[in-house]
C-alpha cells in the first residue's frame, strides 16, 4: 500500500488496515465528495457497515469532513493537511445543479458568523448551488 496513504492514517492516529487503506485511496484520488452509495458501488463486495464504520472512524479522527448537500446522502471528501474541523476551518461547498457533484471550496473560508450571546457554534455547512465549469 501507498506509504503516503500509510502516513495519513498515523497523522490522524487511525490503525492501517487493508479497508481503511482502500477507502483512504479512493477519497484521496477523488475531485469531488463521494457518498456512501457512490463507494458501495465502488467497493461492491464490502461490507456497507464496514464501510459506513471507516468513514465515521475517518470524520471522527478529522481526516475527512462530511456535507449535508441537500441530495439526501451525506457526502464525503478529505480535509485539508492541517485542518481540525474548528469553525476557522471550515469551508463553503458547491453543488451542481446539472451534474449533481459537490466540490469543497476550500480558498473560499465560510464567512464569521456573529451569534447572541450565550450561544455556542458548534459546525456551520455553507452550501451554494450552480453549475460547475465543468458543466458550464
Amino acid at each position: 500500500m501507498d506509504n503516503e496513504l500509510d502516513t495519513k492514517l498515523h497523522n490522524r492516529d487511525i490503525k492501517p488496515t487493508a479497508m481503511r487503506q482502500l477507502v483512504l485511496e479512493v477519497l484521496t484520488e477523488q475531485t469531488t465528495a463521494i457518498s456512501l452509495p457512490e463507494l458501495e458501488n465502488i467497493f461492491h463486495n464490502a461490507d456497507k457497515s464496514t464501510l459506513y464504520r471507516t468513514l465515521k472512524t475517518f470524520e471522527e479522527k478529522k481526516l475527512i469532513h462530511s456535507i449535508d448537500d441537500g441530495s439526501g446522502s451525506m457526502k464525503y471528501a478529505l480535509c485539508q493537511e492541517k485542518c481540525d474541523c474548528l469553525p476557522q476551518d471550515l469551508h463553503v461547498h458547491f453543488v451542481c445543479s446539472i451534474c449533481q457533484k459537490t466540490f469543497c471550496l476550500n480558498e473560499i473560508p465560510v464567512p464569521t458568523i456573529n451569534l447572541p450571546i450565550d450561544f455556542t457554534l458548534e459546525s456551520v455547512n455553507m452550501v451554494i448551488k450552480g453549475i460547475c465549469s465543468n458543466c458550464n
